[in-house]
């Protein structure tokens, strides 16, 4: 039997009978470190991609904000070198100062306007979440009773 006598001779198979694990094996509480550090690297991964992220799209936010203050500025001054054609428009028909007087009454009504339905509809929005504030008290009554 020269192959047994191989196989004892080997310093790294185990002797018969033996039933231990070759070292080369990681515990358990190794395989438990190192899926943590993986899933804590994952994690740490994912929050810096989330980051990378809110700050392109902030970037864009940013951006379309600038570009939508230039358009209000732009609108502003339209509205305001129209009332001035207003104004000499209707200098033609009357005198100048009734003309400027009543482009700016036209925009005192425009104005009124806006500002009586701007506070109707802030009266109608409600502060207090409404659903939240009943479910939430549901909720209280079913812990303090679960069972009714």
């Amino acid at each position: 039997m020269p192959y047994a006598k191989n196989e004892a001779a080997r310093p790294d198979t185990p002797a018969a009978g033996s039933h231990q694990a070759p070292s080369s094996d990681p515990s358990i509480g190794e395989l438990v470190g190192e899926i943590s550090e993986d899933l804590t690297q994952l994690v740490r991964e994912e929050i810096e991609l989330a980051k990378a992220e809110v700050k392109e799209e902030a970037a864009k936010a940013g951006k379309a904000g600038g570009m939508l203050a230039g358009s209000g500025y732009t609108m502003h001054l339209v509205v305001l070198f129209g009332s001035l054609a207003a104004v000499f428009g209707f200098a033609h028909v009357v005198d100048i100062a009734w003309a400027a007087l009543i482009v700016t009454a036209i925009w005192l009504i425009v104005g009124a306007i806006l500002f009586v339905t701007g506070r109707s509809r802030l009266r109608a929005v409600r502060v207090k979440p409404e659903r939240t504030a009943e479910t939430l008290k549901e909720d209280a009554k079913w812990v303090r009773n679960p069972t009714s």
